[in-house]
């Protein structure tokens, strides 16, 4: 199982499911920008107590998950992973919180086809302001690499009117700066 099989069937559970998500991490930042392997998925998700059992049935197949970890992740750190079975490939779940940026970031979120499938996945922007959030957290070239991805293929496209008065949010408006004015580029391969 290739990571781009276990996307597809990681959506296609999720949708079946009814269980409100988006994609995020670094499979969004290959959507919206300059793709590079990864080694997991990251989905957000909506998961209030009633939807738990939703989520436990549709990844029943194929993949460990279990049910204590998805309960568990109403409190901190408000995560939990599956396992896919036939790859051993990662699928972590974040459980949305009622952050203002989360929230902002979920409110937007973007109705797209990957590869074929329906899916919800965070926009262009949020991904952007994500990953160099996350890089304040754990400083990672990667985080920074593909914020400058993303930056590099959306250009003029991004909603600056978004972007930087979240970025004076988040305290990442110096580096969110230094992608937009070409300083900090992506590498190239």
């Amino acid at each position: 199982m290739t990571e781009k099989d276990l996307l597809v069937d990681c959506l296609q559970r999720l949708n079946r499911a009814g269980v409100e998500y988006m994609l995020t991490g670094s499979m969004a930042s290959n959507y919206w920008g300059i793709p590079r392997t990864t080694h997991d998925i990251d989905f957000v998700v909506e998961l209030p107590p009633q939807a738990v059992p939703a989520i436990v049935t549709a990844f029943a197949g194929g993949f460990h998950l279990d049910e204590r970890s998805v309960r568990a992740a109403a409190r901190p750190p408000y995560q939990f992973n599956a396992i896919d079975l036939r790859s051993a490939l990662k699928v972590d779940f974040w459980v949305l919180r009622p952050e203002p940026f989360e929230q902002a970031m979920f409110d937007r979120r973007a109705r797209a086809a990957i590869f074929g499938e329906p899916a919800w996945i965070a926009t262009a922007e949020d991904v952007v302001l994500h990953k160099l959030y996350w890089n304040t957290i754990t400083p990672s070239e990667r985080q920074v690499g593909d914020a400058a991805g993303v930056v590099a293929v959306q250009g003029t496209a991004l909603d600056l009117s978004y972007l930087r008065p979240w970025a004076d949010l988040l305290g990442v408006r110096p580096l969110l700066e230094d992608l937009l004015s070409g300083r900090l580029r992506p590498k190239s391969t």
